[in-house]
């Protein structure tokens, strides 16, 4: 039976500067982090069991050591609330800490988003008079280059990757109709009156391949790297890179709800096959169509829209759910897909509560509206980016839901504790407790273990191979009645 899907997911910021000729986006994103972290700067970030270059279809090659972010002066934390927060190429990187299921993912998530506005807070306060930076949740700089946003899922290692890729690849295509962002434009081609026009994702126009290792050149929808920060005898990491970095926490949570669902009749091999007859293309073809009507060829000669794959992925999902996984939140994943799909037959741009490209759509088209603006102006494209601005007094997203124009699903309660707490129900928690607790104590840390100095002629070093051990109910006593990390070490030696 299908492994519980342990879920999380990495966000590379857009990073900005006004009244800064000299503005250097790595030296700033390390400044930015580095103003958030204060202390914990001196936790280092364990590269040591990393492999990024091992490949899912068997191939490793021999890895030529580049500098890490460690080598670079580059800030590199880990954060109290299970989180890693880092410099990653050219911009602030979040990643979320595990959760064990997308409502917990939509709060740490939105979590990221308040650490990286409180940064922005922390860093104005060294910044000299008239510089400031802004920090944008988007995808595309609207110049050729794209930052990305990546899903991670846990799944089982005897699942044949090569199932994975025949039964992952159209849903993928297909799901950007609700997990995308919206764009102005496409970078590189134009539509048949000379305009930009609007999409529905900010990544697809970026994919080149349907299957490999790359993540920022040719890239693939389905990302091979072989990196489990788990067991690798028992798991896989499988590295989602082809969604956009959603405000909307109905996005979210769709877009985690439903891939994991999917995933899980991977394993169990319960989906009929199929196989796109070109997958980059038809990624491209319905990124294109806000009317969300455009036909897809299909191997076996038919042709079907984004929206009529999607009703065939969860018409099979709700026999899987009510024979094999009946929890509440996977009702709720059904109950929201089912209602998305309905609407987005009936009309799509219905959904503006809901989706983020429904939203942003209509935010230009009433700006167009107003103001007598074609597409290729470039006050739309600004409106596009202040769409994702991270300050709740600036960003577009923002003043929509603060007049209650989406739908929200994470409280501002839930949000703000995951800023500082992990969630409960993974190793997140044990990693997040003891950055809390024994800060001073701990050399290094990483997704699968943490390295305690304790003044000892050796490190000792603590592995947390299994994603779903060293939760609140397993190790919250322990570490309660811990006064010191030598404590600590000792009882889980015992």
């Amino acid at each position: 039976m299908a492994i519980p899907k342990v879920i999380g997911t990495e966000t590379e910021y857009g990073i900005s500067a006004v009244g800064s000729p000299d503005f250097n986006p790595v030296l700033s994103s390390s400044l930015l982090i580095t103003s958030f972290a204060g202390s914990l700067r001196r936790i280092r970030w364990d590269y040591e069991q990393e492999s990024p270059l091992r490949d899912a279809r068997g191939f490793e090659p021999v890895q030529v050591r580049e500098p890490s972010e460690e080598d670079l002066g580059l800030a590199n934390v880990i954060l109290p609330n299970g989180a890693r927060y880092y410099v990653d190429h050219a911009h602030p990187e979040y990643s979320t800490p595990e959760c064990a299921g997308p409502h917990d993912l939509v709060v740490h998530d939105k979590a990221g988003e308040r650490i990286l506005e409180r940064s922005l807070e922390e860093l104005h306060r060294v910044l000299p008079p008239g510089q400031r930076v802004a920090i944008y949740k988007n995808n595309s700089d609207g110049k050729g280059n794209s930052y990305g946003t990546h899903e991670n899922y846990l799944v089982d290692r005897g699942t044949p990757f090569a199932r994975i890729v025949r039964d992952l690849t159209p849903f993928l295509v297909s799901r950007q109709v609700f997990t995308g962002a919206g764009k102005v434009g496409v970078e590189g081609a134009w539509d048949d009156r000379g305009e930009p026009i609007y999409q529905l994702t900010q990544r697809a126009d970026f994919f080149e391949a349907e299957v490999g290792l790359e993540t920022t050149l040719k890239r693939p929808i389905i990302n091979t790297r072989d990196e489990p920060h788990a067991d690798p005898e028992k798991y896989r990491r499988l590295h989602v890179i082809v969604g956009d970095a959603n405000m909307c926490e109905v996005a979210t949570f769709l877009k985690l709800g439903t891939t994991a669902l999917v995933l899980k009749m991977v394993e169990d091999d319960y989906l009929p096959e199929l196989t796109l007859a070109n997958a980059v293309q038809s990624l491209h073809e319905i990124s294109r169509d806000v009317r969300c009507r455009t036909e897809v060829r299909l191997a076996d000669g038919r042709s079907l829209s984004a929206i009529a794959i999607q009703w065939e992925y969860l018409d099979r999902a709700k026999k899987y759910v009510e024979q094999e996984d009946p929890t509440p939140e996977n009702g709720e994943v059904l109950q929201r897909w089912e209602s998305v799909l309905t609407a987005l037959e009936e009309e799509p741009l219905s959904l503006h509560r809901e989706l983020d490209w429904v939203a942003k759509y209509r935010l230009l088209e009433g700006y167009r509206e107003r103001d007598g603006l074609d597409w290729n102006d470039p006050k739309l494209r600004l409106v596009d980016l202040q769409y994702h601005d991270v300050r709740r007094e600036k960003g577009l997203y923002y003043r929509l839901a603060q007049a209650g124009k989406v739908e929200t699903i994470a409280t501002e309660e839930e949000i703000r504790r995951a800023v500082m707490e992990p969630p409960d129900d993974t190793r997140a928690f044990f990693r997040g407790r003891c950055i809390q607790k024994y800060a001073d104590a701990i050399a290094a840390a990483s997704w699968d273990s943490l390295i305690f100095d304790t003044g000892g002629e050796a490190l000792q070093r603590i592995p947390m191979r299994e994603p779903l051990r060293g939760t609140r109910s397993a190790v919250s006593d322990l570490i309660d009645a811990s006064p010191d990390p030598e404590t600590l070490l000792q009882r889980l030696e015992g």
